[in-house]
């Protein structure tokens, strides 16, 4: 990550296309999360592809149940400290979290 690097703050950068979430680490992003939750779900091509509705990510369950499901789906990035986390976009949100 790029922000971190030049904010000079140690990261470990998980990519979810490859490594994506448990449903405990998922919890635990969600739990930390600033954001509402239903922010967690892309609402995009594939969203629409899957014929998901708004009704259909509205509970914390149901975006759980939808990410393990449809890892593509989950917005990116999610920047997580220890006891926050974010969807960072725009980009200043991650340079306002880690400085």
């Amino acid at each position: 990550m790029r922000i971190a690097e030049e904010l000079g703050v140690d990261a470990d950068v998980v990519i979810y296309r490859k490594e994506p979430p448990d449903e405990a680490t998922l919890r635990d992003i969600i739990a930390k999360l600033e954001d509402p939750v239903t922010d967690l779900v892309r609402r995009d091509s594939l969203f629409k592809k899957l014929g998901l509705t708004d009704d259909d990510v509205a509970s914390t369950d149901q975006v759980v149940a939808t990410i393990l499901a449809n890892k593509m789906i989950m917005q990116r990035p999610v920047v997580v400290t220890g006891d926050k986390a974010i969807i960072g976009r725009p980009k200043e949100r991650i340079v306002e979290l880690l400085s």
